[in-house]
């Protein structure tokens, strides 16, 4: 089943959220750490139309 660029973002967008939410809840993670993560994870969300491309190629490889 192929996934349109558009689903793709979402469910990627998604899954940054939980993990976000997941790194919110732990009180492991020191505040600090943790802005620190979320902006690499605000950060990878940029980038989800290279990784659907990098994706999209390599199963046509």
């Amino acid at each position: 089943m192929d996934m349109s660029p558009e689903e793709f973002d979402a469910r990627y967008q998604e899954a940054l959220e939980k993990a976000l939410a997941h790194m919110a809840e732990n009180p492991e993670i020191a505040p600090s750490q943790f802005y620190s993560l979320a902006t690499f994870l605000e950060n990878l969300s940029i980038f989800s139309p290279v990784l659907y491309g990098l994706l999209i190629d390599s199963k046509k490889s």
